[in-house]
């Protein structure tokens, strides 16, 4: 299993400097990461930096509330996408989605995909600590028939990050439609094991050298999936 392809090598606090942003793509590119995941103001470096590698360049949109207007997120995600990012994570607007404005929800997804679509992958942060089991089901349900290519479940910026119940609910909502990414609070390799186990894909961490450093340490944890 080459759990290094699962990695969204990530870093998106406030205080981020450049440095940091050269040694993440440094360690991405090192352990082979499926992309680095930064702050929208860091996607033009990040694009320069693995120009020369296989690692995609990821961003956050609306983030980290989703409470933007919509025009705002559309403008976010058209930016980013000519900065060079290939994998947009827009946060829904929870709010809306509580208030069930079904329709506005799901259109202001639609209209991102749109612009992303032969550009950039969309995944969509559902913020799965701020929904009972039966919103989570809805947001999916939202998030697939938007057209995004994955539903994902948190921020890390709320009260709780990926949780493995709520990824075997999305699972359960989506089967094999679209794709689950599991992000906050992953920092070892048992968690990251059983979020994929739960059906996810695709892993947010901003501790993936040291889950993959980990997997080195004790390799008979290796293919136990």
């Amino acid at each position: 299993m080459n759990y290094a392809s699962f990695i969204d090598h990530t870093v998106l606090k406030a205080d981020t400097k450049l440095s940091q942003i050269k040694k993440l793509c440094k360690e991405a590119i090192e352990y082979k990461f499926c992309s680095v995941c930064v702050n929208p103001v860091h996607v033009k470096s990040c694009a320069k930096y693995l120009s020369d590698s296989d690692v995609k360049v990821c961003t956050v949109i609306g983030f980290p509330l989703g409470a933007n207007s919509s025009k705002t997120k559309l403008f976010e995600a058209k930016q980013a996408i000519k900065d060079g990012a290939s994998e947009i994570d827009v946060v829904i607007n929870v709010g809306k989605l509580k208030d069930k404005k079904y329709t506005y929800v799901e259109k202001e997804l639609a209209n991102i995909v749109k612009i992303s679509k032969g550009k950039a992958l969309v995944k969509v942060i559902i913020e799965t600590c701020l929904l009972t089991p039966d919103e989570i089901r809805k947001a999916c349900e939202i998030v697939v028939a938007s057209g995004a290519d994955f539903v994902k479940t948190s921020t890390g910026f709320s009260k709780y990050g990926a949780r493995v119940e709520d990824v075997e609910i999305m699972k359960d909502t989506v089967k094999d439609r679209i794709l689950i990414k599991a992000s906050g609070g992953i920092s070892d390799f048992e968690t990251m094991k059983a979020m994929i186990n739960a059906g996810a894909s695709r892993i947010g961490t901003s501790k993936g050298t040291i889950i993959m450093e980990e997997i080195k340490q004790n390799s008979t944890k290796v293919g136990e999936l």
